[in-house]
């Protein structure tokens, strides 16, 4: 661990947090919504995702039993408004179907899996990418993982700390060799990002005047 990038980063955490207050992330009742809405939320906002849980749970849908039973195009009709609803209702019920013909239907002796062991069965199922997978690690098995996005290249390329065409892997190792691991700051971590990422830092017209991170920003002292 680099010491003085690790008080750099929980100094810009603390900047974020004293800004915008915790952000009680992810929402979700249960750890199986919360799978749900990381599969759901790809491509859409989140506010879309929450209607589609709603409709999920009116028509008492929210199991991996229900959904592992019902047919994919009911399953797509529930979940219309996330875009791409057809691979989403897909990817719903292959992941569903996984844990009944593997675990017997138990969610959680599936996320009660070692953290590598279980990041590498997420990404074997259709559709779960590097971000979905470390979502449903950090936030569903609550095991310590630093999720990153689209929202944490933008603001640490702008903060200089690494090129916007950084690969996944490398921009998590970079938070993950620097920082404590520590899922309640992990999780809290990423939600601040997002939460600065959608407010203030947009690709385009950022708000930097009101951004908490904006006094060490290294591309609005560049671009006034």
């Amino acid at each position: 661990m680099d010491h003085t990038i690790n008080r750099e980063l929980l100094d810009i955490y603390r900047m974020m947090l004293q800004k915008n207050g915790p952000r009680h992330w992810w929402p979700a009742d249960t750890k199986l919504e919360m799978i749900i809405g990381a599969i759901l939320t790809q491509f859409v906002s989140w506010k879309n995702v929450t209607t589609a849980i709603d409709n999920l749970k009116r028509q008492k849908l929210l199991s991996i039993q229900a959904i592992n039973g019902i047919e994919n195009e009911k399953l797509e009709e529930h979940i219309k408004c996330t875009r791409f609803f057809k691979q989403k209702a897909r990817k719903l019920k292959e992941f569903c179907s996984h844990i009944v013909n593997n675990y017997d239907g138990d969610l959680e002796r599936f996320l009660s899996k070692e953290i590598k062991e279980l990041r590498r069965e997420l990404l074997s199922l259709y559709g779960v990418g590097e971000e979905t997978a470390d979502c449903i690690v950090l936030y569903a098995a609550h095991k310590p993982i630093f999720v990153v996005d689209a929202y944490t290249r933008r603001i640490y390329s702008r903060l200089g700390y690494f090129k916007e065409d950084i690969k996944y892997k490398d921009m998590q190792k970079f938070f993950m060799d620097n920082l404590e691991h520590d899922t309640a700051l992990f999780n809290e971590y990423h939600a601040q990002i997002d939460g600065v990422g959608s407010h203030y830092c947009f690709s385009k017209n950022p708000d930097c005047n009101d951004c908490p991170v904006n006094l060490i920003c290294k591309w609005r002292k560049e671009n006034g």
